[in-house]
């Protein structure tokens, strides 16, 4: 299923965060990871995914770091700051507070009226 740009505007950076907070990886392993995480519902190009980085870099919500891997190849390796920590649990209560509410909000409409009208 593709989801709509506009939707993913707030998800994708709690996405990453949430992510890193588990470890520092860097960007291919980030595009994996969110698409396994999420059943392939959250697709990240990476033409969609290094602009993000950039941006929360810049807020200083993550940072990273070049590291050499056993292959001798280097790759930029993200972590999350202290400021990024922070901004993840004020963005995670906020998103599980919208995920409940909307999921009062499907569960009281009529199955009716959702086959009817499936943009609902």
């Amino acid at each position: 299923m593709k989801i709509e740009r506009e939707l993913l505007k707030g998800v994708l950076p709690l996405a990453v965060l949430r992510l890193l907070r588990q470890r520092a990886m860097y960007g291919y392993e980030l595009v994996e990871e969110v698409s396994k995480r999420t059943d392939g519902v959250l697709n990240l190009g990476q033409s969609t995914l290094y602009p993000l980085l950039y941006n929360l870099e810049a807020q200083g919500l993550i940072e990273g770091e070049w590291n050499q891997t056993d292959s001798a190849r280097k790759r930029k390796y993200y972590k999350l700051t202290d400021k990024g920590l922070k901004r993840l649990e004020r963005d995670l209560t906020q998103w599980e507070a919208l995920v409940r509410g909307m999921g009062q909000l499907v569960s009281d409409a009529p199955q009716a009226r959702l086959v009817a009208n499936p943009a609902w």
